[in-house]
């Protein structure tokens, strides 16, 4: 019997094309699988960018600098005027007459007016009369003495008779002068009854008109002298110590675009009740009368710093959430420090340092939006227009950074 051999062979080539053609498979898939792989890399590369470095100038950084900052207290408070005078009825009375008005010039001893003083010059009568009745008296007394004395000699009366007479003798006498003080008291009060002025100066209000009954101590007339004035203000307990009497204060008063050249006068012993506030009180010369009492006004004095301190740029110092911080160039980046401030100079645009800088630090001098904790930064000698930094901030000094970020050239993966 013959077996045929040629279905088997058939069969094992149509195995051997299945495992080729599946082999052929795999290395197309495999192949592909390794092309869309290196298309996607590619793309993904494509669309990553390495972060653009933020540029410079070299007059947008600073480092610290040793400096001294001169302190410059500030207080404010009303003028007034120390030397100002109320005239007051010395008598009760009618006002008869008063010839001045709000804002007249007056001089020292000038009558301005008068009071009907009728009951006082009738008081100065009637003592005057009993004056004039001791006297008699006494004159009496003087000659029944005389001829006691004379009696007595002759041993017509007894000593005791002398010396009653004696005695009637000096009680006259005393009764003359207690008249004489009653009749001076009265024409003194007549004599301070007169309406003058003591001081030099100008009406500045006048509290009655004539013909209106007054009262003894009476206001008549305010008179003020506007030839000096007094600032009177008051610092804190931590700060009057700095001060002393004599020390030079520039006054700025409301209205005036220029400083009035005074001196520290005088500060008050102690606080004032219920506050940290002690008094001080600065005098300044008005001789023209440009100024008036009552206009407000603000001193300050500026005090030599005897150290050195180190100082940065007002505008580098922002503030945020109640901390001061700078943005510092460290290693390339961009790096927010906070930093504890002290004493700060207007007039010089610096700031004291007191922790959480270096003297090497390099640090951005003005104010930026949009800056970002480790952005890439350098210095340059020209910025180019490309790598350009965000602009300066124009927000005062001690504001919050701006949190967008659209103006930076920065992108982020």
């Amino acid at each position: 019997m013959q077996i045929s051999t040629e279905r088997p062979a058939a069969a094992h080539k149509a195995t051997r094309r299945i495992w080729i053609g599946a082999v052929v498979a795999v290395a197309v898939a495999a192949l592909a699988a390794a092309v869309l792989s290196k298309v996607v890399n590619d793309r993904d590369a494509k669309g990553k960018k390495e972060p653009v470095a933020l540029e410079f100038v070299a007059a947008e950084v600073a480092r610290p600098v040793a400096a001294r900052l001169p302190l410059t207290l500030e207080f404010s408070g009303p003028l007034v005027a120390p030397r100002t005078a109320v005239v007051r009825a010395k008598a009760a009375g009618t006002l008869l007459s008063l010839s001045v008005a709000e804002g007249s010039r007056v001089k020292a001893g000038q009558v301005i007016g008068a009071i009907d003083l009728a009951d006082l010059q009738s008081r100065v009568a009637d003592r005057a009369a009993l004056v004039e009745s001791a006297q008699s008296a006494l004159i009496e007394a003087e000659r029944q003495n005389t001829a006691n004395v004379g009696l007595a000699a002759q041993n017509f009366i007894s000593p005791t008779a002398l010396q009653t007479s004696q005695a009637r003798l000096d009680a006259a006498r005393a009764q003359l002068k207690s008249a004489q003080a009653q009749l001076a008291s009265s024409r003194v009060g007549i004599r301070e009854a007169t309406l003058a002025v003591p001081i030099s100066g100008i009406v500045g209000k006048r509290h009655v008109v004539p013909g209106e009954k007054v009262s003894a101590e009476q206001q008549i007339v305010t008179v003020v002298d506007l030839s000096s004035l007094e600032l009177a203000g008051s610092v804190g307990t931590h700060e009057v110590s700095l001060l002393e009497p004599g020390q030079a204060a520039a006054v700025r008063i409301e209205g005036q675009s220029d400083d009035v050249a005074g001196r520290i006068d005088r500060i008050a012993p102690a606080a004032e009740a219920g506050t940290r506030a002690i008094g001080v009180v600065v005098a300044l010369d008005n001789k023209g009368e440009r100024f008036r009492a009552g206009q407000y006004a603000q001193a300050r004095v500026e005090l030599a710093d005897p150290s050195e301190r180190m100082t940065v740029p007002s505008g580098a110092v922002g503030q945020a959430s109640g901390q001061d911080f700078v943005w510092a160039i460290e290693k390339g980046a961009l790096v927010r420090r906070i930093v504890v401030t002290g004493r700060r100079d207007p007039a010089s645009g610096r700031v004291e340092v007191v922790k959480g800088l270096g003297t090497d630090a390099q640090i951005l001098a003005v104010r930026f939006d949009n800056l970002k904790e480790g952005a890439p930064a350098r210095v340059v000698a020209q910025r180019s227009v490309a790598n350009a930094a965000p602009g300066p901030s124009s927000s005062p000094a001690g504001s919050s950074p701006s949190a967008s970020a659209s103006a930076a050239p920065v992108s982020r993966s």
